[in-house]
């Protein structure tokens, strides 16, 4: 291995551990258990409580604005200008930033159809501790902060390490583990950041980084503690958190063995052709050494902390122009359709049959719960309270809007803003092969709990 300097060690190893210290350490605070970078975001978008609303607005109508006004600009492939890749996007997406800055107008101001703006759609993203307000602090730490999961060399050795691994299990490349993770610990809109970042960076092909993004970007422990609590089932959160690892591992292994993910092209951002040569080890030596070997060469080329900045600014500024307003305009199309129609009752009789053949109790009123999260992770819990009493059927309803991992007004509306080559048609695909792969397995381990086992 070729020898570095000390100040090489320094630059890979403290910004790697400050990297997992902020992203994938929990930490206790009166709130509770959290990782220090969602911390931070809460306590920014708590003293900016009063006005982010406002805040999100005039951010989401700048957006719509520069895409009208770039519409009309040229962009020189030799000399490409960031404003110009910030704004410059497709008819349709201009059209979806233009729809997110009207809904974010109505809801601040209360005008217009009140489906738009209530507090159970277009108001409940909007609100000042609403998802929407939420990922203006969230992407201002992460964008700042990514860099030091990414540009130190961190990747570069879990990559190496975890390539035996993720590669024929998952038919992943081995750094994908570091997004899993801080997922898993996290958040899944970290996940989905982390992945889209290294996507167009030319790290991950197309498949790979739709892989990820929907399989990977998992419910992080916090947010599966609330849903099991709200049904009253606190004091089971062992056996749900297990079975949902399980059944996401099964998953994992499953999905991108099959369509859509299967047919999605293997080819980087750029169109080179992935190649397994590309994770093939240098003669001589061993995961180990060259793990290390390649993070302190990617250590060794980072030496200006205001490059590092500027490229954390632009990554803040990407996030908060092209995600913000798609996760605004499809969350609200989303909610509505949950809250003013039938449309998720009528999708989710199927799902009767089912769980009437996995003997699953009051399957009727269940079976809308199992599409309902399409829209949102907490929709499911919420239909399911005081109308559903028996143990076995919340514990297959809270475990299964756990595992679904594509909800429109979060995980799904931030893949629609990023370069990820997924469209809605996709994601309801896989929303739903998972949900029917999931449950046989989810239903199992609630019988096995309340029925066999005979917890009370």
């Amino acid at each position: 291995m070729k020898k570095h300097t000390a100040s090489t060690w320094f630059i890979f190893l403290i910004p790697s551990l400050l990297g997992i210290i902020l992203f994938m350490i929990p930490l206790p605070f009166a709130s509770g258990w959290k990782v220090p970078i969602a911390k931070l975001a809460d306590m920014l978008a708590g003293s900016l409580e009063p006005i982010i609303p406002q805040l999100m607005m005039v951010l989401i109508t700048l957006s719509a604005l520069g895409s009208i006004l770039f519409l009309f600009v040229k962009n020189d492939p030799n000399r490409p200008s960031f404003l110009v890749n910030l704004f410059k996007v497709t008819p349709f997406w201009t059209i979806t930033r233009i729809l997110g800055a009207i809904f974010s107008i109505m809801v601040v101001y209360k005008i217009g159809p009140e489906a738009i703006w209530s507090e159970n759609t277009g108001g409940l993203l909007l609100a000042s501790d609403g998802l929407v307000s939420f990922l203006f602090s969230i992407f201002l730490f992460a964008g700042l902060l990514l860099p030091l999961l990414l540009n130190f060399g961190l990747l570069e050795f879990f990559g190496t390490l975890m390539v035996k691994v993720m590669r024929p299990l998952f038919n992943l490349p081995g750094r994908s583990s570091i997004d899993a993770l801080a997922s898993w610990i996290g958040d899944g809109t970290i996940g989905v950041l982390l992945t889209s970042k290294q996507y167009e960076e030319g790290h991950y092909t197309q498949r790979e980084a739709a892989i990820i993004a929907t399989t990977f970007s998992v419910v992080s422990i916090t947010f599966s503690l609330v849903i099991i609590d709200y049904v009253g089932l606190g004091d089971y959160f062992l056996p749900f958190y297990g079975t949902v690892i399980i059944t996401g591992i099964i998953l994992a292994l499953i999905m991108p063995r099959i369509y859509p993910l299967r047919s999605i092209k293997n080819t980087y951002i750029d169109e080179r052709e992935f190649s397994p040569d590309d994770e093939k080890l240098p003669e001589g030596t061993n995961v180990f050494s060259s793990g290390l070997s390649n993070a302190l060469n990617t250590a060794s080329k980072q030496k200006s902390v205001s490059k590092t900045f500027r490229s954390g600014m632009q990554n803040v500024l990407d996030m908060w122009v092209g995600v913000t307003p798609v996760v605004m305009a499809f969350g609200t199309v989303a909610l509505m359709l949950a809250e003013f129609t039938t449309v998720f009752r009528i999708l989710g009789k199927p799902f009767e049959y089912i769980l009437n053949f996995l003997q699953i109790p009051e399957a009727a009123d269940a079976a809308q719960t199992m599409v309902v999260g399409f829209a949102d992770m907490f929709l499911p819990v919420i239909l399911a309270e005081g109308v559903i009493t028996s143990p076995v059927t919340l514990f297959t309803i809270a475990a299964i809007s756990v595992i679904q991992l594509i909800y429109m007004s979060e995980v799904g509306g931030l893949i629609l803003g990023t370069k990820i080559p997924l469209n809605i048609f996709h994601l309801l695909v896989i929303f739903l092969l998972r949900t029917i792969i999931a449950l046989p397995i989810i239903a199992g381990a609630a019988h096995l709990l309340f029925k066999i086992v005979g917890l009370p």
